[in-house]
């Protein structure tokens, strides 16, 4: 799989393992690997799960590790490619994974890892196209961006367009520097260029936003 993911590059993609055991072995590896990435299932606590989809919308990686619990219900658009690490085990399962990419219209490609004595289920009725990845390995590069934690939110009446003006006008942040913003209840989170972080938190430091006095910080 680790071919599979250098071969995709910075490309979105959900991976999907049938059990959180299997997730966090993946990670693992992943880590050794020096691959940016997150988890996604219900062994976490839900602030960690909240912040790896925010993380994944706002490209500050670009993988998500996942077992069938991010098949469905959550939002997570612009999805090129769904990797089942290992097979699901129903056909609904097999739909719903692949059905992440489909959304708002989109196409993506669905990849499966196989080995050469596994055995393709009954349900998968389209014949695969079986790709073998050869050559040398480049690592994906580094995303661009990093997500940065604001200590205020929704219940604060704190806007997208308050948490942009802010950031760029006391940040001194480029529009292009700025990348996707969420409005939680009691927290916000904003992308921001990495080669910005440094000096926009400086900059923002002993700044007041609508007012209040709020940390800001890289999310943890």
């Amino acid at each position: 799989m680790f071919s599979l993911i250098c071969h995709l590059q910075n490309e979105a993609c959900l991976i999907f393992c049938n059990h959180r055991e299997a997730v966090e072995r993946i990670s693992g590896l992943l880590s050794e690997k020096g691959i940016t990435h997150g988890t996604y299932h219900g062994g976490l606590e839900q602030e960690d799960r909240e912040m790896a989809l925010i993380r994944f919308r706002n490209g500050t990686h670009h993988i998500l590790l996942t077992t069938d619990l991010a098949s469905r219900g959550l939002d997570i658009p612009e999805i090129r490619h769904v990797i089942h690490y290992q097979f699901p085990a129903t056909e609904i399962s097999w739909t719903h994974r692949n059905g992440r990419t489909a959304r708002m219209h989109a196409s993506g490609t669905a990849w499966l890892v196989m080995a050469e004595d596994d055995f393709i289920p009954s349900f998968i009725r389209t014949e695969p196209l079986f790709v073998e990845l050869k050559g040398k390995t480049v690592l994906p590069e580094a995303s661009q961006w990093e997500t940065i934690y604001i200590g205020v939110g929704k219940k604060d009446k704190i806007s997208k367009s308050d948490v942009a003006g802010f950031l760029i006008q006391k940040g001194m942040l480029d529009k292009d520097e700025l990348g996707r913003i969420e409005i939680l209840d009691f927290a916000s989170f904003a992308a921001v260029k990495q080669h910005k972080v440094a000096s926009m938190l400086q900059l923002v430091s002993k700044e007041q936003i609508k007012k209040k006095n709020t940390k800001i910080d890289i999310a943890r």
